[in-house]
């Protein structure tokens, strides 16, 4: 059975986003080393899982060939196929994207027992929570930046309580460190 790992970028006070969704405190460059691990995790990764929100500002940004970004990771991002989870919208208006709607536990469920690649989430902020407090995320990545911010969208939900295992850490050149957890199941 497919994976789904969840990859977030974090502060060190546990927000994935400012309080209005910023993200101005994340650390660039990144380093070859940190690249290097990314290329790593995501080598058995053949669907990307994103919320409508994210998936708004994130399809079309990779679409556009960032500057700065090697050409390897922008034809990743854009030739992997993507699975969008919205309520609200019925069909994507993203080339190779597809909208799916309804019980998120049975639509991750769903894709995990396709045939392929493990599944990756990036987010958005309420498809991370929602994830994390139905515990359906089988390996968490966070790469935690070397900035507080006080406040903002957290990780993990506040009314959930769950137990990871340390499956390993890293710390790269650029002052990211990576920390891979997977979920204690009764």
């Amino acid at each position: 059975m497919r994976k789904l790992k969840l990859q977030v970028q974090t502060t060190v006070d546990g927000f994935m986003a400012g309080p209005q969704g910023e993200m101005d405190w994340l650390t660039f460059p990144w380093t070859d080393d940190l690249s290097d691990h990314i290329n790593a995790l995501t080598k058995s990764v053949d669907r990307i899982v994103l919320g409508r929100k994210l998936a708004e500002g994130f399809i079309p940004a990779w679409a556009s060939r960032p500057e700065g970004e090697d050409e390897e990771s922008i034809d990743w991002m854009n030739d992997t196929p993507k699975t969008v989870i919205s309520n609200s919208l019925t069909e994507s208006p993203w080339e190779n994207a597809t909208v799916a709607g309804g019980d998120l536990t049975e639509i991750i469920e769903g894709l995990k027992a396709e045939p392929g690649g493990d599944l990756i989430v990036y987010g958005g902020g309420t498809l991370v929570s929602s994830l994390i407090a139905a515990g359906l995320v089988d390996e968490l990545h966070l790469f935690v930046n070397p900035t507080s911010i006080g406040a903002g969208m957290p990780v993990f939900p506040a009314d959930a309580y769950h137990r990871f295992r340390v499956a390993g850490t890293r710390t790269f050149d650029c002052g990211i460190l990576a920390l891979h957890y997977e979920p204690v199941r009764a």
